[in-house]
């Protein structure tokens, strides 16, 4: 595993972070994303899109579990497993074609999801201090692709 660190003091530097990933990431990979309610998830993953060329509007897909996006460079699979009840759920919405679709995969709240999620696959933490500012964020990404 190959962890690195970030640090972003405001909502404009978290996007742009998350444009740079996009920007680099290919078909296929698998990114899970947690961190508390409000940290900048979805600001993150706004920027993932931006890096993908996607320029439509892109939320949180809170009570859909999925949204696609195929206008950008890759098709672009946003899942949002917060509201998740049992694994099970993943299975009625197809999750494997997704996961190892030809995208990428973005998992909110993939810790909640961890028995089906793929081995090779990058997790990004993001986390707040507010000894460091309001808009301050760590965000840690470790890749666990071989």
């Amino acid at each position: 595993m190959k962890e690195k660190i970030y640090e972003t003091f405001s909502p404009e530097e978290t996007f742009e972070l998350g444009a740079t990933i996009g920007r680099a990431v290919k078909a296929g990979e698998v990114y899970t994303l947690t961190g508390e309610l409000g940290v900048g998830k979805t600001v993150f993953t706004q920027g993932i899109a931006a890096g993908l060329d996607i320029t439509e509007p892109v939320s949180s897909p809170t009570f859909t579990i999925v949204q696609v996006y195929g206008e950008g460079r890759l098709p672009f699979y946003h899942f949002d497993v917060y509201r998740i009840g049992d694994v099970e759920e993943m299975d009625e919405i197809g999750y494997e074609d997704y996961f190892y679709g030809d995208g990428l995969c973005m998992i909110e709240w993939g810790n909640l999801i961890e028995e089906i999620l793929p081995a090779e696959r990058c997790e990004v933490i993001i986390e707040k201090d507010l000894e460091q500012g309001l808009d301050y964020r760590r965000i840690t990404v470790r890749d666990y692709r071989v």
